[in-house]
């Protein structure tokens, strides 16, 4: 059976995120939406993650991080498809990161839902898709 064109790529920051991360692949799997899941850091290996962006075949990012959260800013910055940000808690109960994701400059829209809610991630992602015809 040929593999289905991801339509959505979940990247994590850190391989500690797939916890949160599996929320949205459960409900991606439950839609029978096709999707990969990726670990690369804006940090650690932004060259890697800028080459991912520039190649991905999906329609929808879903970013999850914690700290700083600089990835899903990353990648809304080298991609004008739509990035959904999931805060991670961590520090500060994930407020830290929360705030990171919301407080994007403008032109770099990222969509943002509560602290570890990977789930209402990929409820949005869903959404946007059925919006584009999927």
């Amino acid at each position: 059976m040929a593999q289905k064109k991801p339509l959505v790529s979940i990247i994590m920051g850190s391989e500690s995120d797939k916890e949160i991360a599996m929320k949205a692949v459960e409900v991606l799997d439950s839609n029978n939406i096709p999707h990969e899941v990726r670990v690369l850091s804006a940090h650690r290996n932004s060259k890697d993650l800028e080459k991912y962006i520039s190649e991905a075949k999906s329609e929808i990012f879903i970013a999850i991080a914690g700290l700083a959260a600089h990835l899903p800013g990353f990648i809304a910055s080298r991609t004008e498809k739509p990035v959904i940000g999931v805060p991670v808690s961590s520090n500060l109960g994930g407020l830290d990161a929360l705030l990171s994701i919301v407080q994007m400059p403008s032109g770099v829209p990222v969509a943002c839902v509560g602290i570890d809610n990977a789930r209402n991630a990929a409820f949005l992602a869903l959404r946007i898709l059925k919006l584009a015809g999927y």
